[in-house]
């Protein structure tokens, strides 16, 4: 392709004076950075064109649009006259939304990891005109402090270089690509061979490998900042569920025993839901917190997080729970995380400036991204100023009597934890009776008032990949909690996902799936492995729930289209080079990340979804795939378990078979009651397929040739590789079946 900024004469043309060129993007994180007197421009071609034509660096920023510290940036330099003029004349400077171009955050985050030791957003980054990393960072302050140079530094020494060192400049920008090259290669699945089975003794190993890094005073894993463990949590739960099985050689009583992974997966739960990461007023968990014992929260709230949490809570029901973290406690979590993830992140199904919001005249149709860790005060951005409370407040609000209990129970004192005066509300621990009860009375008179409080920005994107956790969230918090809402919010969604973001196969070739949409239209991107894989469980989820067989339709459309687009040539990647320039810093290899992050990494979700779907139809195919990047497992699983959560509990999944269960016969409500035995089953990976009522013959292979029983009436088989054992025809038999094939 020619260059843009190149006459017919192959002579360079004189590049007009640049501007802001965000103000029409649709990122609600590059909108925000529209009025910078930086002259931003989208990731792309052109603006790496416009850098090879003047000869200079570019200058990448990314974020996204809750990020506090980006706010902070943002204010400091990119809003300052003179740090704009100085980048303007020196660097193409280009704003990425991480969220839509996870692609290019990775493999930038991964060179600033390389070149400075640390990681985050907002991430400042220089590269060679080509897309090559040569130096990098995260935050800079505007003025330099101990140990961290100011941006202005930092800019200058960037530009010196650049003139009088290009070639050490360009070298540096070559040994990086070949340094990621190389990394990735350690990643590599190979799917064109017979995988090798995970054992039970490496899940053991796993979770004793966790216990030791587990803080068992303040629940999760390690010391501040503390995230939600949520993958891991998941794998926890699984492994309990599966019940005792082989200790590690040398372990302690409990570590790697089923005991032990639910003692750890309880004491989180317990911590997080009891702190100020959680709501305790509307629902919805927080990003992280910077504090061990979770009661300083980073205020944004990301579907993303919500979602899997919901999922993991509404699983501990299904577990049981123990006498420190009943179940009872946990759904009243699970349905408070629900209700907040339709209200607050619910886009209704009209558009545009009339709609200012969900309710039963105008559902949700999809989830937008995240609301703000700031919320703007006086034009200020001041971090979690919605959610913040004092002692004056509370009595003002509540009466002497009640507002210094309030005080009390949820730890605001005159000394505030996040300002000087006010902190978020969290108990800590669990309430007595009296306590829930002073809870109850007063929890509706405070979220009245807080609602008239300035409430944070919600960036509306949708995501598809996270769209099709919280359906999958969503249909089974439906399920368990016995919300039939929540399960039609589900279907909303799916619906929402195949109509804006799915085009199907045409012509012989595979069906395609955008990343992100903007006001009911999908724009930008590809879907990557992750949004596939992750709408792929979404639906799957919903067919177990529903058994509506549209879902497990589509489903597979889009894991045959994941396969294709993203296991070509025998090897597994995340992307599929949407980006020159990705490429070329990535030294030109193809990438998969196996680790986790905030969510499942792409390939684990694949890998359980490619599970879930051979279950139902017997492929071989695809139970291969899935133990193929399986064996990603036993590197990590003791080295870095934290990391590889879902690869874990795919592993506890395809340990125990996974069980497949048919359900058969007339919809009647002793079927109803077949399949509630089921979807309330926490046996790891369990996967169920309904006769749906709208087919004549059935369309899963799993219920080929399994009908009612003689009399008519409704029955489950149960069964292992499509393998299946006499039915049974009452819950108790289910019940009672379930647990032998546990063992």
């Amino acid at each position: 392709m020619r260059d843009p900024e190149t006459a017919d004469s192959g002579t360079p043309r004189k590049v007009p004076e640049a501007a802001n060129a965000l103000g029409t993007e649709p990122s609600a994180y590059l909108r925000q950075h529209a009025g910078n007197p930086v002259h931003w421009r989208p990731f792309g071609d052109e603006a790496f064109a416009f850098a090879a034509a003047r000869d200079v660096p570019v200058f990448l920023s990314i974020g996204y649009a809750a990020c506090h510290w980006c706010h902070v940036m943002a204010h400091e330099s990119f809003e300052d006259q003179a740090t704009a003029d100085f980048l303007n004349a020196n660097f193409i400077a280009v704003k990425v939304d991480r969220e839509e171009r996870p692609d290019v955050d990775a493999i930038y985050m991964a060179a600033t990891q390389a070149i400075s030791g640390e990681g985050g957003w907002p991430m400042s980054v220089f590269l060679l005109p080509d897309g090559r990393a040569f130096h990098a960072g995260t935050y800079f302050p505007p003025r330099q402090l101990p140990g961290r140079p100011s941006f202005r530094q930092v800019l200058e020494a960037v530009v010196e270089a650049w003139r009088e060192r290009r070639g050490a400049v360009e070298q540096n920008a070559d040994t990086l690509a070949r340094g990621l090259a190389a990394s990735q290669s350690v990643s590599a699945v190979q799917l064109d061979r017979p995988p090798e089975p995970v054992g039970a003794g490496l899940l053991s190993e796993a979770v004793e490998a966790l216990a030791a890094s587990e803080d068992p005073d303040d629940g999760g894993f390690g010391t501040a900042p503390k995230f939600p463990p949520s993958p891991v949590l998941e794998f926890l739960i699984r492994h309990a569920a599966a019940g005792p099985g082989p200790a590690p050689s040398g372990s302690t009583a409990d570590s790697g025993t089923a005991e032990g992974a639910r003692d750890m997966a309880g004491r989180a739960l317990a911590a997080m839901s009891r702190s100020a990461l959680f709501d305790q007023l509307d629902g919805g968990f927080a990003r992280y917190s910077v504090t061990r014992d979770w009661s300083v929260p980073h205020f944004e709230k990301m579907l993303y997080d919500n979602a899997q949490l919901l999922r993991v809570y509404v699983h501990w029901i299904r577990l049981g729970g123990m006498a420190e973290y009943p179940a009872a406690e946990a759904a009243d979590v699970a349905g408070r995380t629900a209700d907040w993830l339709l209200a607050a992140l619910g886009l209704p199904a009209q558009p545009g400036p009339e709609a200012k919001g969900t309710g039963p005249e105008n559902p949700a149709e999809a989830l937008a991204s995240s609301l703000d860790a700031d919320t703007v005060v006086d034009g200020v951005h001041a971090e979690g100023a919605t959610y913040l409370w004092t002692r004056t407040e509370l009595t003002g609000l509540l009466g002497a009597e009640d507002g210094a209990a309030v005080a009390r129970l949820m730890n605001v004192a005159d000394r505030g934890t996040v300002t000087a005066e006010g902190s978020p509300l969290h108990p800590g621990r669990k309430m007595d009776p009296a306590d829930a009860q002073l809870w109850q009375r007063v929890r509706p008179v405070l979220l009245a008032a807080r609602s008239h409080r300035p409430q944070p920005a919600r960036d509306d994107k949708v995501v598809a990949g996270w769209n099709g956790l919280a359906v999958a969230a969503l249909a089974e918090a439906g399920a368990v909690l016995e919300r039939p809402t929540l399960v039609a919010a589900a279907e909303r969604i799916a619906a929402y996902l195949e109509r804006v973001h799915w085009s199907a196969s045409a012509e012989g070739k595979p069906g395609t799936l955008v990343r992100v949409s903007h006001d009911g239209a999908a724009r930008g991107i590809g879907g990557l492995l992750e949004d596939y894989a992750f709408c792929a469980e979404g639906l799957l989820s919903l067919y177990s729930v529903t058994g509506r067989t549209r879902w497990f339709g589509l489903a597979g459309e889009i894991l045959a289209a994941a396969c294709s687009r993203f296991a070509a040539e025998g090897v597994l990647t995340d992307t599929t080079g949407e980006s020159a320039q990705v490429t070329n810093a990535q030294g030109g290899s193809p990438a998969l990340d196996p680790f986790d992050s905030a969510t499942p990494s792409g390939a684990a979700a694949l890998a359980g979804a490619l599970l879930t779907h051979s279950a139902l139809t017997g492929s071989a195919e695809y139970r291969s795939l899935a133990g193929n990047i399986l064996e990603l497992l036993p590197p990590l699983a003791v080295r870095a378990p934290r990391a590889a959560g879902w690869l874990l509990a795919t592993a506890q999944a395809a340990l125990a078979g996974p069980v497949e269960a048919a359900v058969t016969g007339p919809d009647t409500p002793e079927r109803a009651a077949l399949h509630r035995e089921l979807l309330l089953s926490p046996s790891p990976g369990l996967v169920t397929a309904v006769q749906d009522a709208s087919e004549a013959a059935p369309s899963v292979p799993l219920l080929h040739g399994r009908g009612p029983a003689p009399d008519g009436s409704p029955q489950v088989f149960l069964c292992r590789g499509m393998v299946c054992d006499l039915p049974v025809g009452s819950a108790e038999a289910v019940r009672e079946r379930l647990a032998t094939m546990e063992r």
